[in-house]
């Protein structure tokens, strides 16, 4: 019995280390939870390309948009955990969707293999062009002399600049109104036109519309000035100490992953990393990588978990 115990035992190794040697013998099915266009996919193909050089097998993006990227994370767990299912996960999925939909049923801290994070992004506070107000100063100060006149746009409620927002009203402890739309270029067009005083969005997608002068970039959200927008200040710059936040893009496996299999995707993203045409292309679109191994991604989970479940609370978010 202890004889075929052990031979089952280096069996299941020697089958362990033969698929980590031919990994991947095939394409890798690349998940994206948002829709083709946007910056989530935008950055998913750009790394989808590098990683297939480095790996030598095409590494394919499937768009499976719904659900705040909750749809393609359900998929994730229940795949099969041979490495040929991953997942390009955007922070909020883990961070923010899990505290406002009930249907949510993953855990994002223990139910995935976690490979690493890839980029982090910044977002950036954008006021329509004819508000009186040229500093973040002079718009908590506006919001705090003329109660429910600011209001601010979102993708909808508990979008990651809903909740955004909703940290600097706390943080500057002003009443502002709150307008949620189905998708951030709705809401874009009512910050144009004036009809919304201000939002928050992707620093890399909102770049064409403050150079066209469409509307005013008061603020970054991270806690160092972004390449892409050099003269302007970050919210630690302009008197919130504590609002240094950036968004993340991560990847991720079903949970299950022979350790072999993840520890090469660990290395591939590090030699993708090291490559100065995805730096530079990622750069172009407003991304700082990050490149990281699997315990700084569940912290960050963890970590940014707990940050958006108080400002969940104290903003009264219902659930859905």
């Amino acid at each position: 019995m202890l004889r075929i115990m052990l031979a089952g035992a280096v069996l299941a190794l020697t089958q362990g280390t033969a698929l980590a040697d031919t990994y991947p013998a095939r394409p890798v099915r690349l998940l994206v939870g948002y829709a083709p266009g946007g910056p989530v996919d935008t950055a998913a193909r750009i790394y989808a390309d590098y990683m297939g050089r480095v790996l030598k097998q095409p590494v394919v993006v499937d768009n499976r948009a719904g659900a705040s990227g909750a749809i393609a994370a359900g998929m994730t767990t229940s795949a099969k955990p041979d490495g040929y299912t991953l997942y390009f996960v955007a922070s909020p999925t883990m961070t923010m969707t899990p505290l406002i939909q009930k249907s949510v049923s993953f855990k994002p801290a223990q139910d995935f293999s976690y490979v690493g994070l890839i980029t982090d992004y910044t977002n950036v506070l954008l006021l329509n062009k004819d508000f009186p107000a040229k500093n973040v100063d002079e718009l908590v100060a506006y919001a705090r002399k003329h109660p429910g006149e600011v209001s601010y746009g979102s993708a909808g409620v508990g979008a990651s600049n809903h909740l955004s927002a909703e940290l600097l009203a706390q943080m500057t402890g002003v009443k502002m109104l709150h307008v949620p739309y189905k998708g951030n270029a709705p809401a874009m067009a009512d910050v144009m036109s004036g009809k919304v005083t201000f939002m928050f969005d992707i620093t890399g997608t909102a770049i064409g519309h403050i150079q066209g002068g469409k509307v005013r970039a008061l603020a970054v959200t991270s806690k160092t000035r972004n390449a892409a927008l050099p003269t302007v200040p970050t919210l630690v710059e302009s008197g919130l100490k504590q609002y240094d936040l950036t968004g993340w893009y991560g990847l991720v496996g079903p949970p299950g992953m022979p350790a072999d299999v993840v520890d090469r995707l660990v290395k591939a993203q590090q030699a993708v990393g090291q490559d100065p045409a995805f730096r530079t292309r990622m750069t172009e679109v407003g991304y700082d990588l990050n490149i990281t191994g699997p315990a700084p991604l569940q912290d960050r989970i963890k970590r940014e978990l707990a940050l958006w479940g108080k400002v969940v609370k104290t903003a009264g978010i219902e659930v859905e």
